[in-house]
C-alpha cells in the first residue's frame, strides 16, 4: 500500500515514527527485566503501525502517563497510547479506543470500606498515579475525599501503605497484583470508572493523520490483532474495545 508523502511528514516529521510507550501499566507495556526492553500491547501496534506507514519507529519509554502524555502533546513524540481524557483531548487528537479496562479501588483487610460509593467522604484520602487516567477523573469525581498523588501508578499502593491512606485507586489488575505482593489488602468490587485506553497524536498535525490513525486502531480490533496481543502477553481482565 502506497502512503502519500504529506501523510508520512504528518505522522513522522523527523524521518521515524517516535512512538510514547508508558512502561507505568501493565497493560500496555512493561519492561523486559534481563534486556530492558519495553514489550506489550502497545509495542506490538507500535510496531505494526511504522511497518505500515514504511518507516523507521523509535520507542520512547517513559515510567508514567503523565510524562507520556506530555510528550505527544508537545511534539517531542509522534504517537502515544493514553485513557481518553477530556483535559488531555485539549492537545491530542484521540482514535476510539483499543481496549478498555477498570478502575477501581484498594483497601486494607480490615478497612470499614465495602462499595466503592463510601470512598468519596471528608475524611478520607485515596492514592492516585499522578497524571494518571484515574488522576484526572477522580479530581473531577471526588467532592469530599482528598487525593494524594503517588510519582507513578506503580508506586500508588506503596504510597497508600507509606502515607495510612483510605484507598488507592488504579488499574484492577495493577492493584490485584501489589495486593498479593503485600498482603493484607483487597480490591473494592466492581470499578469506579471504565478507561478507554486509545491511541493518539498531537492535534497540531495534519487532520489526514488523525483519521489513518483512527482507521488503523479499527482495523487492528476487526483483524484480531488486539485481542491476539491480548492473549499473547497473558493480559486478563482488559477487553477487546467495539468496533464504531
Amino acid at each position: 500500500m502506497s502512503i502519500d508523502a504529506s501523510l508520512l511528514h504528518a505522522f513522522a516529521p523527523t524521518g521515524r515514527l517516535r512512538v510514547s510507550i508508558n512502561v507505568g501499566n501493565p497493560i500496555l507495556a512493561n519492561l523486559d527485566p534481563a534486556s530492558g526492553e519495553p514489550f506489550g500491547v502497545s509495542v506490538d501496534l507500535a510496531r505494526e503501525l511504522a511497518r505500515q506507514l514504511g518507516v523507521e519507529h523509535e520507542l520512547v519509554v517513559f515510567k508514567s502517563a503523565g510524562e507520556s502524555v506530555a510528550a505527544v502533546s508537545a511534539n517531542a513524540a509522534d504517537v502515544g497510547f493514553f485513557a481518553v481524557d477530556p483535559l488531555r483531548g485539549e492537545a491530542i487528537a484521540f482514535t476510539e479506543p483499543y481496549v478498555l479496562i477498570e478502575g477501581c479501588y484498594l483497601v486494607r483487610q480490615a478497612s470499614p470500606l465495602n462499595s466503592n460509593d463510601e470512598v468519596d467522604q471528608a475524611a478520607h484520602s485515596v492514592v492516585v498515579g499522578k497524571g494518571s487516567a484515574y488522576d484526572l477523573y477522580l479530581t473531577r469525581a471526588l467532592k469530599e475525599a482528598r487525593i494524594v498523588r503517588a510519582p507513578t501508578s506503580p508506586s500508588v499502593v506503596d504510597t497508600f501503605l507509606a502515607e495510612g491512606a483510605d484507598a488507592a485507586a488504579g488499574v484492577r489488575q495493577q492493584l490485584e497484583g501489589d495486593a498479593q505482593r503485600v498482603g493484607g489488602l483487597r480490591v473494592l468490587p466492581g470499578r469506579f470508572m471504565e478507561i478507554r485506553q486509545a491511541m493518539g497524536l498531537p492535534k497540531s498535525r495534519d487532520a489526514a493523520a488523525a483519521r489513518h490513525l483512527a482507521a488503523f486502531v479499527e482495523s487492528m480490533k476487526a483483524s484480531g490483532f488486539v485481542a491476539d496481543a491480548l492473549k499473547r502477553h497473558g493480559i486478563e481482565g482488559a477487553a477487546v474495545a467495539p468496533l464504531v
